[in-house]
Formats: C-alpha cells, sequence, structure tokens
C-alpha cells in the first residue's frame, strides 16, 4: 500500500437511490460498490454476504441495531426469492421492522420509490 491511503470499510454517508445493479456490484451517487450493500438511515454500507445461504441474525446486526429508524426492510435476496430464516424474522418483528423479501432487482426498484416518498425504509441487497 501506497503511504497516505487509507483503506476504510465501504460506507456511504448519506441515503441514495440505487442507479443500477448487476455485474456483482451496485451504483449510487456517482460512486459504484462491488459486492452487497445495506441501504440504511447511517448510510449506504458495504455487507460481507455472498447470498441468502450467509443470512443470519448476526449477518442484520447493523439494521437490527437502526431498528427504530426502520419500518420496511427490502430484502434482495438476489436473482431468486428466498424466503429469510424464522429466527431473523422474528428478530426483524420484535424490533418492529417489517422485512419483505424479493429477488434482488425488485427490492432496488422498490427501494427508490419507498426512498423517494421519504418512507423509513432500508434494504438489504445481495449483489446479483
Amino acid at each position: 500500500m501506497a503511504p497516505g491511503i487509507e483503506i476504510r470499510k465501504a460506507h456511504f454517508p448519506g441515503r441514495a437511490p440505487i442507479d443500477t445493479y448487476g455485474n456483482g456490484g451496485f451504483r449510487f451517487a456517482d460512486m459504484s460498490h462491488r459486492g452487497s450493500i445495506l441501504c440504511l438511515p447511517s448510510g449506504i454500507h458495504g455487507w460481507d454476504i455472498a447470498g441468502p445461504q450467509d443470512f443470519s441474525i448476526e449477518s442484520f446486526d447493523r439494521i437490527l441495531q437502526q431498528a427504530g429508524e426502520i419500518e420496511v426492510l427490502l430484502v434482495g435476496t438476489g436473482n431468486d426469492l428466498v424466503m429469510l430464516p424464522r429466527a431473523l424474522r422474528d428478530a426483524l418483528r420484535e424490533k418492529g421492522v417489517s422485512a419483505d423479501p424479493m429477488n434482488t432487482g425488485a427490492a432496488v426498484r422498490t427501494y427508490n420509490i419507498l426512498l423517494e416518498e421519504s418512507r423509513a425504509v432500508a434494504a438489504a441487497l445481495v449483489a446479483v
């Protein structure tokens, strides 16, 4: 690594619509990110998830920490719809978060609409 270069965890400190998705990543706010992302009230974060097989209460911890600011959580599960594990659904419900799994494309489109409407929405998006 060159002197003066700082490598930080992927984080965009604001809310932004997703401009495009595919090829293993996302574009938003004139930036791009390779891999999965979390779109939260605290910003857009890189998410170390390869697919729905990695879903657990622990992998959704950042979401659970911000649950008071989230009414609807859109979960983009990749190319296909995959149901969330019961324990995860229960943990989200206990925090007052309604989780709605769908394929990633549908989740991106729905997230953008709800964000435009200033809704308390978040998204957990598996890269496709």
